[in-house]
């Protein structure tokens, strides 16, 4: 199963949920339910463009950010 590290990443960094919501809202508003599912891993797929965002905001690669468990 592919995964998402948010949770890892944001402890690192000692940052909140709520603030990478924020964060990554100012590229694309979305609901807070659909990031939620997102950072949970209960979605579907990711669109490239978020990947990178993310990546982005949390200062990481790819790599880092998606786990297969």
């Amino acid at each position: 199963m592919v995964e998402l590290n948010v949770d890892s990443l944001l402890k690192q960094k000692n940052k909140s949920r709520y603030w990478l919501f924020n964060e990554l809202n100012a590229l694309k508003p979305m609901s807070y339910t659909n990031f939620l599912n997102l950072i949970d891993s209960r979605t579907q797929s990711i669109k490239y463009i978020y990947i990178e965002r993310l990546c982005q905001i949390l200062e990481c690669t790819p790599n880092d950010l998606i786990i297969i468990k």
